[in-house]
């Protein structure tokens, strides 16, 4: 059995964030190899089936970020799973948009739902596809940017990647973690707000506090994120 882990945070208001790419590619995964609808189990959504004689569990933590890994422990104890049979999905700031990073092991870089599964199961041996959702731009707070959501034409390029990183999830369960990192870390799809940054414009779709879909009681962002 291979455990995929989408990272994100439930409720309406994350919904489509760029915080919440590990949900969109959970959800891809799921229809493109015809999972079941999700169940309620372990604190967060569990589709379980099998593609291609592998069973898989598809596992969406609803415990808000930073405590993913409460999740992720509990579904890894009760199917006896080890850290190598588990791949955690989520966005990462230092990458370009849409860029796919795949990495067998390695530090949580910032991310805080990764350190938390890390913290949990004692190690850094956990399989981690970053997609990339680039930096905010200067003078912007990182909460609101990461918690705001995509512009349409950022869209362009982060759509593509969604679906590009459930193949690479899907190609992990049947070739592991080497075969799968020298396949889809080539995948570089242009980041559409560099030029903008680069010349100081701004991007009006998402920017600011005001449509910062946040409960401000829950601390969920991502500080910083290596390459």
């Amino acid at each position: 059995m291979k455990l995929i882990i989408g990272l994100g945070n439930p409720g309406a208001q994350y919904v489509r964030t760029r915080h919440n790419i590990g949900f969109d590619v959970a959800a891809k995964i799921a229809t493109t190899i015809g999972l079941p609808s999700p169940k309620a189990r372990f604190g967060g959504e569990v589709s379980e089936g099998t593609y291609d004689e592998e069973k898989i569990l598809l596992l969406c933590p609803l415990t808000y970020m930073n405590a993913s890994g409460q999740c992720v422990r509990k579904a890894v104890d009760f199917y006896k799973l080890t850290p190598d049979d588990c791949l955690v999905i989520c966005d990462d700031l230092n990458l370009p948009t849409g860029r796919l990073r795949f990495r067998p092991s390695g530090s949580a870089g910032g991310q805080k739902g990764l350190a938390d599964i890390i913290r949990l199961l004692g190690t850094e041996s956990i399989s981690r596809l970053r997609i990339g959702i680039g930096r905010p731009p200067a003078g912007w707070d990182v909460s609101d940017y990461v918690l705001g959501r995509f512009t349409d034409e950022e869209n362009e390029t982060v759509l593509p990647s969604i679906q590009e990183a459930a193949k690479a999830a899907v190609f992990w369960t049947k070739r592991g973690a080497i075969e799968t990192m020298n396949r889809y870390n080539a995948s570089a799809p242009p980041d559409p707000g560099d030029a903008k940054r680069k010349s100081g414009g701004s991007n009006e779709t998402s920017k600011g506090p005001k449509n910062r879909p946040r409960d401000a009681s829950q601390d969920t962002t991502t500080e910083s994120t290596n390459p």
